[in-house]
């Protein structure tokens, strides 16, 4: 193979790289726990955060603060996995390069 065709090669990976990239930035990922639920885009930024107001006391402020850690990191796994899985074939495996 010559130089090239292996820029070539090359540029055509980067591309479709980027593509998915920004497929799964555009995605929205939803983490629930109990009664909060959050919405993060692929950026990882957390565009909606929704309670059920009816399920909590006043006195239950602490408990709903773990529950929406909780959710926004189940949503922040997620976005994880689909870029592990839409991205891992690009980095044959290597964890943690996007």
């Amino acid at each position: 193979m010559n130089i090239q065709a292996m820029m070539k090669q090359a540029q055509k990976l980067q591309k479709n790289m980027l593509k998915e990239k920004e497929e799964i930035d555009n995605m929205t990922f939803t983490g629930a726990s109990s009664f909060v639920s959050v919405e993060m885009k692929g950026t990882k930024e957390v565009t909606k955060v929704k309670i059920d107001a009816d399920s909590i006391d006043k006195d239950e402020i602490e408990m709903l603060e773990d529950m929406i850690l909780v959710a926004i990191n189940e949503a922040s796994k997620k976005v994880d996995r689909e870029t592990e899985n839409k991205m891992g074939k690009y980095t044959n495996g290597m964890p943690g390069l996007f």
